[in-house]
């Protein structure tokens, strides 16, 4: 009788082979985000036009935006759970082509806020199917041993987003008046991103021609890692929740009024567009810097670190006396935590409670930055309707991403699982 062979270990992938296997799947996520907040990071500088043409306040027309990420907050969960039972590219690709006609559609407002945000909820309709939890739950399913530096790819789409959208908005705008720009805005990114996304956006549980073998049949369940009633009752998911919610109402309302703010201080408009897309570029840096040290250093410590830039940001705004390099330093300190927040927080996600559930956790947590993004920027604009300013709110964020310092920063070193 032979003696039964014994077992040969499976090589656990390194960084170097994950990134060999799957190069350009955070490449075509990424893009993928970016479009699905091209009403967050590209309404901006409609607001103003919009507002001067039908007579509105800022705050009924920022209102509309509150309204899509509301029903985001309400509808992330359920696209959560049905990407973990599905695969998240069917989602992704149906839903860009949809956000993107939804996108071209408020160029055909008529003056009526019913009409407008009717419109804003065909675009909070058509964004559910591609919210982050699309893009990453794809790239957490390829990537283990550079999972920090493969998120931070992935969620380079919003700087991407925050960098290019407005100064293109505004040209658009300049050339086509503010109803064209919103047609040709949509069609000439999704001119740029559909084929990448189309062709490199493959999840490892996605079923067709692009799946292994040895993943066939496989879904997030056949994981370890935390049960959704686990996750929803951990304290840590709940801080995740609180820091979360008080960053995006924080810094997507200062990303949304920037270049109002700088306005409002001086500078020209296309002057303020131009220094507000340096929070787009320095968010490249803060996400790509992020995703480095993520891998090596304790993640709720990076977070806790760069979560207090933007404290100092709204200081030089307060204090910088219509100064054009104070908006400068200042469009950078918020551009750099704005390229950290969300990975910090998907990475704790994904070491603390694995893969099993990811989607759903994570969409409990879209609903907390969908929340925060409602509120927000509706609050800033409340704020400078009833006082003519924004300084009020600027103390406000001020106050709130401390908080959600010490939310994130008080976390456990040690995580629950290992995928």
């Amino acid at each position: 009788m032979h003696a039964p062979s014994a077992a040969v270990p499976v090589a656990t992938p390194t960084a170097r082979d994950e990134w060999r296997a799957y190069p350009f799947l955070p490449v075509a996520a990424g893009l993928g985000y970016a479009t699905s907040v091209i009403h967050i990071y590209g309404i901006g500088p409609f607001y103003g036009p919009v507002a001067q043409e039908f007579g509105w306040s800022r705050t009924e027309v920022t209102f509309g935006l509150t309204l899509a990420t509301l029903v985001q907050a309400v509808g992330g969960v359920f696209i959560g759970l049905a990407v973990d039972r599905f695969g998240p590219r069917r989602f992704g690709v149906a839903g860009l082509a949809l956000l993107g006609i939804a996108f071209a559609l408020l160029g055909t407002a008529d003056g009526s806020l019913l009409n407008w945000y009717l419109s804003w909820g065909l675009v909070a309709l058509a964004a559910l199917p591609v919210q982050a939890s699309v893009w990453t739950s794809a790239v957490a399913s390829r990537f283990t041993a550079s999972r920090g530096m493969a998120f931070a790819v992935t969620l380079c789409g919003a700087s991407i987003a925050a960098g290019v959208f407005p100064p293109m908005a505004m040209w658009l705008i300049g050339s086509f008046g503010w109803r064209g720009a919103f047609p040709v805005q949509a069609l000439i990114w999704l001119a740029v991103s559909f084929p990448v996304i189309f062709l490199f956006f493959h999840g490892r549980y996605d079923k067709g021609r692009m799946q292994k073998v040895e993943d066939a049949g496989t879904r997030p369940a056949d994981l370890p890692g935390a049960t959704l009633r686990e996750g929803l009752t951990s304290n840590v998911y709940h801080r995740l929740f609180i820091a979360s919610l008080l960053f995006t109402f924080t810094v997507i309302a200062l990303v949304v009024h920037f270049t109002a703010i700088l306005g409002d201080s001086g500078a020209s408009p296309m002057l303020a567009a131009g220094i507000a897309s340096f929070v787009g570029w320095f968010s490249l840096a803060g996400r790509l810097g992020t995703g480095a040290l993520l891998d090596r250093l304790p993640a709720s410590l990076v977070g806790a670190a760069v979560f207090l830039l933007p404290v100092l940001g709204c200081l030089l705004l307060l204090l910088g006396a219509g100064s054009f390099v104070a908006m400068g330093f200042a469009s950078a300190l918020i551009g750099l935590t704005l390229g950290a927040e969300i990975d910090v927080v998907v990475y704790l996600l994904t070491r603390h409670f694995g893969l099993k559930n990811f989607g759903g956790l994570y969409g409990g947590l879209l609903a907390a930055l969908s929340i925060g993004t409602a509120i927000g920027p509706l609050a800033a604009a409340q704020v400078y309707d009833r006082t003519g300013s924004y300084a009020g709110f600027l103390w406000l964020a001020m106050a709130f991403m401390a908080a959600s310092s010490v939310a994130i920063g008080t976390l456990p070193r040690t995580s629950t699982v290992e995928h």
